[in-house]
């Protein structure tokens, strides 16, 4: 599909019809291990599904073909993430995080890979003077989110990549998605995914992915990959895969339902932000947890991107763990994660939500 448009892509990434009958979307290899014609002769890569299985092998080639690299597919974003540091870093290395990110991020980093010698620093990558300050010609990464999490900040990936030095740059295109934004095409060396999200797109399978330009670092990761085993099973690989074929039409539908949103939301609250593309919008409310407590449509809920439109307060749920750091967000921030449903529905459930 080289040359063909992104819907196209999509719908076709990775799918190979099934070699025995003919079915167009291939099977689920519900396998853990594979007959050996002879001592150490595997069929393909196949030998136990730790290390590859054809169901994943078919969403490791989709995604790569929408993100323009190789890819490989994990059992969370975390694990993704994890992998990529611990194959680009070691200990006693310099990483630069942004000062507003993924809380699990942060604690990755801080309460896990920090014991281990890992060193970093947290700076706002919109300042790229700050930006240029922290990074060194040590540091071996920097890990930039556009938009940001949760406060939808968003990063110039282009002006991050002119002050690396020597670093690798490691973009989490989760809340983008290729639709709008393809970092490697940018000159990033890898994208990061949490696919329980968008990709997916429908709440039913918790997965990640990281896919990178360079085959060195590719080997590097598959390694890890290999070594760690935090891999998805082959049914997550087949429904996250399955999500890819309408990710383009369902980021269409996201990106208008906020659009909508945020418009109403800038006569009710305060500090209301939109990036302009995808579903995610964030706003500062004094009553934060009574509005998300109320909502009917919304549902009160952790995670982002499946076709059902979520609301939370961050400080409270999913960053927690920064709390205390420069990554701390305040109790009144709300962010949403706009679905498909009707964007008046939504707008409906907000206004009595607010009691408007």
């Amino acid at each position: 599909m080289s040359g063909r448009r992104f819907a196209t892509r999509a719908v076709h990434a990775g799918l190979e019809p099934d070699p025995s009958f003919g079915g167009v979307v291939p099977p689920i290899h519900q396998a853990s291990t594979y007959v050996q014609p002879s001592p150490g002769e595997f069929v393909g890569d196949y030998d136990y599904s730790r290390s590859a299985n054809p169901t994943r092998s078919a969403l490791e080639r989709a995604l790569g073909e929408i993100e323009g690299g190789l890819a490989s597919a994990f059992s969370s974003g975390m694990a993704a993430e994890h992998a990529v540091i611990t194959a680009a870093a070691a200990a006693g290395d310099h990483i630069v995080l942004p000062n507003d990110l993924y809380g699990g991020t942060y604690r990755l980093v801080d309460k896990v890979l920090k014991r281990w010698g890992l060193e970093y620093t947290m700076v706002d990558q919109t300042d790229l003077t700050a930006l240029a300050a922290a990074v060194t010609d040590d540091t071996k990464l920097i890990w930039v989110e556009t938009p940001t999490n949760p406060t939808l900040n968003l990063v110039d990936i282009e002006q991050v990549i002119a002050h690396k030095r020597n670093a690798l740059v490691v973009v989490d295109n989760t809340f983008a998605t290729p639709v709008y934004q393809r970092p490697l095409e940018l000159g990033a060396d890898a994208v990061i995914h949490s696919t329980t999200k968008y990709i997916g797109g429908h709440s039913d399978a918790v997965g990640g992915a990281a896919i990178v330009r360079e085959q060195a670092l590719h080997d590097a990761i598959r390694f890890v990959q290999n070594s760690i085993g935090a891999v998805p099973g082959p049914l997550d690989c087949f429904l996250t895969h399955r999500g890819i074929r309408t990710l383009h039409l369902r980021m269409a539908a996201h990106s208008e339902n906020a659009r909508a949103v945020s418009e109403w939301l800038k006569d009710h609250a305060n500090d209301v932000r939109w990036p302009g593309f995808s579903g995610m919008v964030s706003f500062r409310h004094a009553n934060a947890a009574q509005i998300a407590s109320r909502c009917r449509v919304f549902s009160l809920a952790e995670s982002l991107g499946g076709v059902e439109s979520l609301i939370e307060v961050p400080q409270a749920m999913t960053h927690q763990s920064v709390e205390g750091s420069a990554a701390a967000v305040p109790p009144d921030l709300v962010r949403l994660s706009c679905g498909i449903e009707a964007a008046e529905d939504l707008i409906d459930d907000l206004a009595q939500a607010f009691g408007v």
